[in-house]
């Protein structure tokens, strides 16, 4: 059998378009992850048609994927979390349903000719991927106005991270309902008993790394030791409990999170692993499946209405929510602003949905519009509101 070495060119275009529009769109302050998605629709069938999609591709996206949710993962700060409490827990649970409601609605509004189950739930799928902040944009934001660690800061970093495992679940829900062949009793009961699993094995996991750390903090084993139990948990929660590869890595990382000693060095050579190769790779296949040839009117329009609902979700959801906590009008603004950006973890989703067949390939130039969109506009609304409160004072 003779091999084919078409795989390592489609790699080496990948690496080098991704990483020169990825620094091109960090020139003009704009998130290399726009610069990746645009380099793989120049590559892919809409522009130049360079690159194709092959197996090879698709599992190395999908381990960029994983990997990329491990990180997630492991930099979610638990502190911080019990910190903020009630206030994070409400201002998350509003930002992840009520863009499920407005988002969902757009697209039956479109789609949907009846409301049959096949049809709520794709629905509901392109509900789940405006669910998720993408908490690096507006940290950055925050930590470049000098706001990073108020009140306000505060609260937004937990939220988006609760929100990101809110998110999650309900995707692993989805999941497991689109099975039609399993009654939803067991698919519940699967989840549940995946939780279980992750509590079980995390707390001997956890403890046989806090072991290892004593003499090994900061070795290369202990990072190789870490992303093979990434991939344990994401094949094991998709293997045997049928909840989604994503699911496991994250919490994977979330159980190794408390290693204060080691966290930082795993997440540091995981990241180099990823970034080097994995993710560029996930990006770029997300833009060789945005057909832009395939655009009409019809999805223009519902791209345009699905920015709005992807912006004003976030806002009065977690607004509202915020405001509930006694927070003030202004506060909670910035709250719901801050709330509003999405990135990676909403293409993931996307990647997801289209995987299971809910998410149509014809829908993503809509989606990855949208993503663009408020993520490029996210700081800008929210310097415009500490400028605004400024003025007032």
């Amino acid at each position: 059998m003779t091999l084919n070495y078409t795989f390592l060119l489609a790699l080496a275009l990948i690496l080098l378009f991704t990483k020169l529009f990825g620094l091109i769109t960090a020139k003009v302050h704009l998130p290399q992850v726009v610069g990746a998605l645009v380099a793989g629709v120049l590559l892919g069938p809409s522009c130049l048609g360079i690159l194709q999609e092959s197996d090879f591709l698709v599992k190395t996206a999908e381990i960029g994927v994983i990997m990329l949710m491990f990180i997630a993962g492991i930099d979610t700060d638990i502190n911080e979390l019990k910190n903020t409490g009630l206030a994070a827990c409400l201002i998350a649970i509003m930002g992840v349903f009520v863009p499920i409601l407005f988002c969902g609605g757009i697209y039956l509004l479109f789609f949907a000719e009846t409301l049959k189950f096949a049809s709520l739930m794709k629905a509901a799928f392109i509900g789940v991927v405006f669910s998720a902040t993408s908490v690096s944009i507006t940290v950055e934001t925050l930590n470049e106005m000098g706001k990073l660690k108020t009140k306000v800061g505060t609260t937004l970093l937990s939220a988006a991270i609760i929100d990101d495992i809110i998110g999650i679940v309900v995707l692993s829900v989805l999941t497991g309902v689109g099975d039609t062949s399993v009654k939803p009793g067991i698919v519940i009961l699967k989840i549940l008993l995946f939780f279980v699993f992750a509590v079980v094995v995390g707390f001997i996991v956890y403890n046989i790394f806090k072991r290892i750390s004593v003499n090994h903090a900061n070795t290369r084993r202990l990072a190789v030791w870490a992303l093979a139990f990434c991939f344990l948990m994401a094949f094991c929660a998709e293997h045997f409990f049928g909840v989604a590869d994503i699911t496991g890595a994250y919490f994977a990382g979330v159980i190794l999170c408390n290693l204060t000693d080691t966290r930082q060095f795993v997440a540091k050579k995981v990241t180099v692993a990823s970034y080097v190769l994995f993710s560029p790779v996930f990006f770029a296949g997300i833009g060789l499946k945005t057909n832009i040839a395939g655009i009409t009117p019809k999805i223009v329009i519902f791209a345009v209405l699905l920015i709005l609902g992807a912006v004003a979700s976030k806002i009065i959801g977690c607004g509202v929510a915020a405001k509930i906590c006694k927070m003030d009008w202004s506060d909670s603004l910035k709250i719901g602003v801050g709330m509003v950006a999405r990135g990676e973890v909403a293409l993931m989703v996307a990647q997801k949905g289209i995987t299971a067949g809910y998410i149509s390939e014809k829908l993503l130039p809509a989606i990855v519009l949208c993503v663009v969109f408020v993520a490029l506009s996210t700081p800008v609304m929210l310097k415009f509101c500490y400028k605004n409160k400024a003025k007032s004072e």
